[in-house]
């Protein structure tokens, strides 16, 4: 399970960010989740959504987390063409290029809490680190800095065949990546902690390939779930046909007399499409207990759906693995209930909003410090807590009839 993600120099973020699952001491959680590591308890969030302006940087949240996956499960192989690193540093700011960038997660893995993070410079990797909490003290594994005459060092030698694996380590591969496609029995299983978990998914660039997940997770054990999903969505499917040997998928829909018809799947709904694509993914989640990455859950969704989302991965007996879901939108209905409860307490609750120089800040609703009772929604709109549009009310129509006035003059 993931505990915090920490980063620096990514995209639109310049200083040190945090990103926490932690349930803070004096917080109350009404969806916490207590999980024991090194025999103490730990509670964590299931979710926490990020919500923030049009390009305030809560895309960019994301894509540094799968930046870092991606560094992690590729540098070894895929950087081997590149004679540096391949980066996406603050762009607004040119001192940013020579700063290295900056990446660190915690979680736990069977009971243990492991800190990993790393450096990364335009040419090499500039340090790198991995320390385990097996007992709640600190064992440094291994500790990389390129401006040490040693670079690589292994108090405690915990980790085994590391004179091969520094060998093999170019400047601009991580050591976990190495270490880790190469069978080492320490550090793959840290490896492919990244390999499962972080997963994202986007409204519209990998649709076509969630609606092959789905259309895939039909042919075994998910599909009556997945039918059951889909019955209780309120779209009108009554069925799921696989037709041409599972390679494609075809709804049925009730009829106004009680009977069912097909639908071809290109006429079906974009809002229906979304839904079919997101389940695959989130009931792979639910299942392996991943980390799973959402951005614009509301995209084409219905706030309802969005928030049936939200409460599968907080229902304990749902997700009885741990999964966890970072999401971002733009819909603060989520925020509550039609009832008038809290779907999301502050805590989960992430706001982004940039700075001066266009650096996007990251900081919890919390930290606003909401009454029990207060209404998250209609304060989040009026701006009280921030990471709002800087809009006032038919400013937008103003400008334009301003503009217009001024080329009629």
């Amino acid at each position: 399970m993931l505990l915090r993600f920490r980063v620096a120099n990514v995209r639109s973020f310049r200083e040190e960010q945090e990103l926490s699952f932690v349930v803070q001491p004096g917080d109350k959680a009404s969806t916490g989740r207590v999980v024991a590591v090194a025999g103490r308890d730990l509670t964590l969030y299931p979710s926490v959504g990020v919500f923030g302006a049009n390009a305030s940087g809560k895309s960019n949240l994301l894509a540094a987390l799968v930046l870092m996956r991606d560094a992690v499960l590729n540098s070894y192989a895929r950087w081997a063409s590149f004679r540096g690193i391949p980066r996406e540093e603050f762009n607004l700011d040119p001192k940013a290029a020579e700063d290295s960038s900056f990446f660190e997660v915690d979680f736990v893995q069977e009971s243990v809490r492991y800190t990993y993070g790393f450096e990364l410079g335009a040419g090499r990797v500039e340090a790198e680190w991995l320390h385990a909490y097996p007992k709640g003290r600190r064992q440094v594994w291994f500790d990389r800095d390129a401006t040490r005459d040693t670079e690589f060092e292994f108090p405690g030698e915990r980790v085994r065949d590391r004179a091969q694996f520094v060998r093999l380590t170019r400047p601009n591969a991580l050591f976990l990546t190495v270490a880790g496609t190469n069978n080492s029995p320490e550090l793959s299983p840290i490896f492919f902690w990244f390999e499962r978990n972080l997963w994202l998914v986007t409204p519209e660039n990998d649709r076509h390939q969630r609606e092959d997940s789905t259309r895939h997770a039909l042919r075994g054990p998910r599909r009556e779930r997945i039918e059951q999903l889909l019955r209780v969505a309120d779209l009108g499917v009554a069925g799921v046909e696989l037709m041409d040997g599972g390679e494609a998928v075809r709804l049925w829909h009730d009829g106004a007399a009680g009977d069912t018809y097909p639908v071809a799947w290109e006429r079906e709904s974009f809002g229906t499409r979304s839904w079919f694509a997101l389940l695959g993914p989130i009931l792979l989640a639910l299942d392996e207990g991943a980390v799973l990455l959402v951005d614009e859950l509301d995209a084409s969704l219905h706030p309802r759906f969005a928030a049936e989302v939200i409460r599968l991965f907080q229902d304990p007996e749902v997700n009885a693995a741990g999964a966890q879901l970072v999401f971002t939108t733009h819909d603060v209905t989520v925020l509550g209930t039609p009832g008038g409860d809290r779907l999301l307490d502050p805590g989960q609750v992430w706001l982004v909003e940039k700075d001066k120089s266009g650096a996007t800040e990251l900081y919890p609703l919390s930290a606003a410090q909401p009454g029990e009772r207060e209404d998250l929604t209609r304060s989040y709109l009026a701006g009280r807590f921030g990471a709002v549009p800087a809009l006032s009310e038919g400013q937008i129509a103003r400008r334009l009839r301003a503009t217009r006035a001024a080329r009629s003059a």
